[in-house]
């Protein structure tokens, strides 16, 4: 018998894999395909194009202090600083300049002000000045299960200005409601919103407004990019547990969690049967349900909560581009703009017409595109003088509406996702020498993102915090399933590249080891 067994090898569950194999636990992880790492992998797509499966920027894991813990420098990892790390370009036809967004304050207000006036770049200023601490309480928040006194002490004392009824008010306000609170200019406003969305939910909701002011931390930590893909921070944390005699199996998926007495049976499609003390569920929550429904949990409760739990319409789909030349923005001060994310949108109602659509099972009218091209800040990714291009087109519905299929529309939505970046980046198009496109329905063949979701569940206010899935299943724990914990992106904090589930589902397994509940072995 060994002490853990994690199901999955999301960078989550890697996270988990490592605190606790860093601890003395004898620690095995599972994983059904044969790449590891889920969404945060990079294979090879196209001859010598090292190409990201799913997140390509890290944002959130940079705040965490979690590539420092586990010390994931020594084991290859390494970051280069997307600055700037964000580019809105102007409307085709403008001679308005583009807005940067940079690491530095001062530069990215000169560009504001070149671009929507003195006003909004003042304006742009303040809001960093208050969403700048409030963001950072927020990854507090984030790096906590999310229990009423860890989300109180992550808040405690910040200042309030108009007290803690008017805070509250303006974090539960929508992303929309707070840009239209501070700046005129609506393609300032449309940049932002377009960088919030990023989480999935439209600017229009009530609770957005935090995933808006996310962006006043963009000026101390900007989104890094892994050298050598996004799958690099895999790799890393896959050497790291290594180290620390963990161990990894590739494509045997597991087919049921079951509880023996005082310890747990993972049974793989290879008919293997692993004992342990406790498991760590690293994969989308659903899933993790099915698992337990096959090794005799009550059908009638996991039931229950799986009609509670919303994963959405789907939130987009990917392109993934080979190239000879990086996107040239008319607008752009100069070629850098390339190293971060590409906003390609320069009205909130081109992203209200797409989110609108993907409700209804349509496609967009217009293809809402964020474009990133790495390859400039990275040139290991593409064999020399090529380049890689990634266009994420938000709010792609998995279910389409008339008994439609992605199998037929994927081709034709993609060259609609590409003419956006060509409108923009005149000739663009000219430049792609290959692709390969990831629908809403290939997300959920090739990574298990059910629904197509990459959040794996809706980053609703509703189900965020000490509500994400589910009350009952908040605090990485399922009920009645003892030694079982749940981590990934269908837990707190949710969606994006962060690990900060995975150390809270690890620590509340050691907080439990120590207080004797499992009487769990150290090897070390």
């Amino acid at each position: 018998m060994i002490d853990a067994v994690v199901v999955g090898s999301g960078h989550n569950a890697l996270v988990s894999a490592c605190y606790l194999a860093r601890s003395g636990w004898s620690v095995e992880v599972i994983e059904r395909d044969t790449v590891l790492g889920g969404a945060v992998s990079t294979v090879e797509r196209f001859p010598g194009y090292k190409v990201d499966r799913g997140s390509s920027a890290h944002i959130m894991v940079r705040h965490t202090g979690i590539v420092e813990e586990l010390d994931l420098g020594a084991h290859g990892l390494r970051y280069l600083d997307c600055d700037p790390w964000a580019f809105a370009p102007a409307p085709a036809g403008s001679d308005r300049p583009g807005i940067v967004f940079r690491r530095s304050l001062d530069a990215t207000c000169r560009s504001i002000e070149e671009s929507c006036g003195a006003a909004d770049a003042d304006a742009y200023r303040r809001f960093v000045a208050v969403w700048g601490p409030r963001s950072a309480r927020v990854m507090r928040a984030f790096s906590n299960p999310p229990t009423g006194p860890a989300l109180l002490s992550s808040f405690w004392g910040l200042d309030t200005g108009g007290g803690g009824s008017d805070l509250s008010r303006q974090f539960l306000g929508s992303g929309d409601a707070l840009l239209d609170e501070y700046f005129d200019d609506e393609r300032l406003k449309a940049a932002l919103a377009w960088f919030g969305a990023q989480s999935g939910p439209p600017m229009s909701e009530p609770g957005t407004a935090p995933m808006v002011g996310f962006a006043a931390l963009m000026h101390t930590i900007p989104p890094g990019r892994a050298v050598g893909g996004s799958g690099a921070l895999t790799a890393a944390l896959a050497a790291r547990l290594r180290a620390d005699s963990g161990t990894v199996s590739l494509g045997d998926a597991a087919v049921s969690l079951s509880r023996d007495g005082d310890s747990w049976t993972t049974r793989t499609a290879s008919g293997r049967e692993i004992r342990s003390r406790a498991v760590i569920a690293g994969c989308h929550v659903l899933t993790t349900l099915g698992l337990l429904e096959h090794g005799g949990y009550d059908a009638q409760t996991l039931d229950r909560w799986r009609r509670r739990i919303r994963v959405g319409p789907g939130i987009g789909m990917v392109v993934r581009l080979a190239t000879d030349a990086l996107p040239a923005y008319p607008s752009a001060p100069d070629a850098s703009v390339t190293h971060g994310l590409q906003l390609l949108v320069s009205d909130r109602a081109h992203l209200r017409l797409a989110h609108g659509a993907a409700l209804a099972g349509e496609l967009p009218p217009r293809p809402a595109v964020l474009g990133m091209s790495f390859s400039g800040l990275d040139p290991t990714i593409a064999p020399e003088g090529r380049h890689q291009v990634t266009l994420w087109s938000q709010w792609q519905p998995y279910r389409l509406s008339g008994g439609r299929r992605w199998s037929d529309l994927a081709g034709p939505e993609a060259d609609r996702i590409v003419a956006e970046i060509d409108a923009l980046a005149p000739g663009f198009g000219e430049s792609v020498l290959d692709r390969h496109v990831q629908s809403p329905q290939d997300l959920e063949d090739e990574m298990g993102l059910l629904g197509g979701n990459v959040m794996h569940v809706e980053m609703s206010l509703d189900q965020m915090m000490m509500w994400r899935p589910l009350p009952e299943l908040s605090g990485h724990r399922v009920p009645g399933a003892d030694r079982l914990y749940l981590t990934g992106a269908s837990t707190h904090p949710g969606g994006g590249v962060s690990g900060a589930s995975g150390r809270s589902a690890a620590r509340i397994a050691l907080h439990d080891d120590r207080r004797g509940l499992g009487r769990l072995r150290r090897r070390r």
